[in-house]
């Protein structure tokens, strides 16, 4: 009765059913890890954002690798900006998605050490290739908080690092990059700044991330999870409905009347 799932479009087929549902399951597994380190990266900021702000001097130091349980520290920075080595990094959105360009000014501080600042988001001019219009940084002593982020890596970050960029333009926030700039040591990662707001609307300072949202990957997860459970369940449907079709014809071919046997002439 079942011998026609030897045959090749059957076993085609149920071939495929067995590599579909471990592959769904996999799939399933992986959505559920990335949900996982959503949370636990959701927890990690929010820690850090909630945490009394530590000096930066404290936490890194030139040539410095900033672990991933440091990322989004609240740091504090006293020291003089250095806008002669000020640059501005390219292809940054605002909160509205616009792109345009963060601003990146060394903060020297008493020790001679410099660390970098992102002040925040300026506009495209008429000619992205121009230096664009940038507030002048706070002179003399300033004190700056922020959140504490690792410096930036095409491999880290997807940014390619591309050359021959006009004067004062980068692509990456890297703090080694910067130190060859300055000639002198600087410490490792830089400093998103959230205090003193600007006295104007730009540089508009990088929104706090994004600690709340878990995304969609645990949703995602129980989908393929159900998928992989669908898989039998229809190659089941489609076993049961063949051996109805073939029952079916088998009967219509017993019931079909026999031709009527014809005389010699």
């Amino acid at each position: 009765m079942y011998r026609f799932l030897l045959s090749r479009q059957w076993v085609i087929l149920t071939l495929l059913m067995l590599v579909l549902i471990p592959t769904m399951v996999e799939l399933g597994f992986w959505q559920l890890h990335r949900h996982e380190h959503r949370v636990a990266q959701n927890a990690l900021i929010s820690g850090n954002l909630r945490a009394k702000p530590l000096p930066v001097g404290d936490i890194t130091s030139p040539g410095h690798t900033v672990p991933r349980a440091d990322h989004w520290r609240r740091v504090t920075a006293t020291g003089t900006y250095d806008t002669a080595h000020e640059v501005v990094v390219r292809r940054r959105t605002d909160a509205d998605d616009q792109v345009g360009f963060h601003v990146l000014t060394p903060l020297v501080m008493d020790d001679g050490r410099a660390v970098l600042v992102n002040r925040g988001w300026v506009p495209f001019g008429a000619d992205q290739q121009a230096y664009p219009k940038v507030p002048a940084a706070p002179g003399g002593e300033v004190t700056v908080t922020g959140r504490l982020k690792a410096d930036e890596t095409t491999a880290g970050s997807g940014i390619k690092d591309l050359s021959g960029l006009p004067p004062r333009q980068v692509m990456l926030i890297n703090s080694e990059q910067q130190a060859k700039a300055l000639g002198r040591p600087v410490l490792g990662g830089y400093i998103e700044q959230t205090e003193p707001v600007p006295a104007g609307p730009k540089p508009q300072l990088v929104p706090d991330p994004d600690a709340d949202s878990i995304g969609p990957h645990m949703a995602y997860a129980v989908q393929w999870w159900l998928f992989a459970a669908a898989v039998p369940v229809g190659w089941v449907v489609l076993v049961r409905r063949e051996l109805s079709d073939r029952a079916q014809a088998a009967g219509a071919a017993d019931e079909a009347p026999a031709e009527p046997a014809t005389a010699d002439a």
